[in-house]
């Protein structure tokens, strides 16, 4: 048994499987009186093996301590649903979970170095992307994706990822188009995938077949709400499972203060204002209007044509004043809105500004959210205001209204012109605290950010390849 053990390399014995740790040692009872090696010899043999083993155990306790490395692609660095449920997971600080958190185009907004900076802090590393991003610019995007390739690859090779995650049309069609260009580099990697619209790929139906048939094929897709799973089994034939958003309540803090007032008495006309977002802020006592706030993306999605239909109904109307968020395309549509109502020597009852950080703190400075979005997901901003205690007016499309109680009765249907005027008009003499415990109870209940967290890290657990 020692003359077989002797032959045998040592490095032959840093591929002994743990099993074999095992063995009897029985050996070492060996009479040596038969062997043609001198007891010294023996001994210097039996250290020899132990030496092995003992490496052999200090490399397997070692490799137990390996974190498992979950990256989320993300399409930038910038303010979006979708970024902030990927950071929501990731900030879990979950024992044994290395978090990372890749852009597929370069955010460049206000927004961007204080989103990095709260990701930092959780210890989740931030990889930025190389190519530039040409805001709401869809041209951009696929091209950002198809050469994104070359920095997955680096990215696998540098990191070894057991898990990649990824959010929204960009980073899905990304990971895919690497699939095509390096098929073998993600065989030992995890592949999940969160829908979080009800509207997939508008415009693009080859693309759609070829990237959903991907993550199809990798058992990746997981919906954020019912209307979410409904929409993709009715369009793609698989029921996809439900893991919703989760958010939690923020410390409040007040968002007008002096600067935005003084603001107002610049040269610069009123309805063009734009102001960065205040610090702080103590309501005057003798505000009897009500502060509206609109939050998101300037887009066709975020219902800015409906905004501005009410923006003129509500026109001169010191009852309400509008707090308008957000930055897109539509921009611009917002701002001739107010140049027009001005122009019509009507009193201007908003302010457009740019997106607001960390806008779950402010909640509690505004009275009503408006939400007149044409879809959603589930809306991630409707649980944060809920839950923030912030009733949210909105329209009753997929997705939004699962963030709502049933019998919600700030919901216009369709975005109809006329369901609004009749909130609206209802608002001033509502029950504001009814409707707020109301809508708190129901988002404490059902959008639990560490049940999320929680539930997706399950699902990085599950069926793994190992390699």
């Amino acid at each position: 048994m020692v003359t077989l053990l002797y032959q045998i390399s040592p490095s032959h014995h840093n591929n002994i499987p743990t099993p074999h740790l095992n063995t009897s040692t029985s050996y070492l009872n060996t009479s040596t009186s038969n062997l043609n090696i001198s007891p010294q010899q023996h001994l210097n043999i039996i250290s020899q093996h132990l030496n092995i083993i003992s490496h052999h155990l200090t490399t397997t306790t070692s490799q137990h301590h390996i974190p498992m490395r979950i990256f989320h692609l993300i399409t930038h660095f910038s303010l979006g649903g979708a970024e902030r449920v990927a950071a929501n997971i990731a900030e879990s600080q979950t024992h044994g979970m290395e978090y990372h958190v890749v852009e597929i185009m370069r955010g460049r907004t206000a927004y961007t170095p204080k989103f990095i900076d709260e990701l930092e802090k959780a210890g989740v590393r931030c990889h930025r992307s190389w190519m530039p991003d040409v805001s709401f610019h869809f041209l951009f995007e696929r091209i950002a994706a198809l050469l994104f390739p070359l920095r997955m690859l680096y990215i696998i090779l540098r990191w070894r990822p057991d898990v990649i995650h990824t959010h929204t049309e960009t980073p899905d069609l990304a990971l895919y188009v690497f699939s095509r260009v390096f098929p073998r580099m993600l065989r030992c990697v995890k592949i999940v995938r969160t829908i979080h619209n009800t509207r997939l790929w508008t415009g693009l139906p080859r693309t759609a077949q070829w990237v959903e048939a991907f993550f199809k094929s990798h058992n990746a897709n997981i919906a954020i709400s019912d209307s979410v799973r409904d929409s993709y089994a009715d369009r793609f034939g698989e029921v996809p499972p439900i893991i919703n958003n989760g958010v939690a309540e923020v410390e409040q803090k007040d968002y007008f203060n002096t600067q935005a007032l003084t603001n107002l008495n610049t040269s610069t006309p009123q309805h063009l204002i734009i102001s960065t977002p205040p610090l702080g802020f103590c309501r005057l006592p003798e505000q009897e209007h009500l502060n509206i706030l609109f939050a998101g993306r300037l887009e066709p999605q975020k219902g800015v044509v409906v905004l501005c239909k009410v923006l003129k109904m509500l026109a001169g109307d010191a009852r309400f004043f509008f707090t308008i968020a957000g930055d897109g395309s539509q921009r611009t549509l917002v701002e001739q809105t107010l140049a027009e109502i001005a122009a019509e020597g009507k009193s201007v009852n908003a302010e457009l500004v740019p997106p607001i950080f960390g806008l779950a703190g402010y909640m509690q400075s505004f009275d009503y959210l408006f939400m007149p979005s044409e879809f959603e997901g589930l809306s991630m901003l409707s649980m944060e205001a809920s839950l923030n205690r912030l009733p949210v007016i909105a329209n009753a499309c997929p997705g939004l209204a699962d963030t709502l109680p049933a019998d919600w009765s700030l919901l216009a249907h369709g975005n109809n012109i006329d369901d609004y005027r009749r909130i609206f008009n209802l608002l001033p003499t509502a029950d504001r605290d009814a409707l707020t415990q109301q809508a708190y109870a129901f988002a404490k209940e059902r959008f639990s950010v560490r049940t999320m967290q929680e539930r997706y890290e399950a699902w990085y657990k599950a069926e793994r390849s190992i390699c």
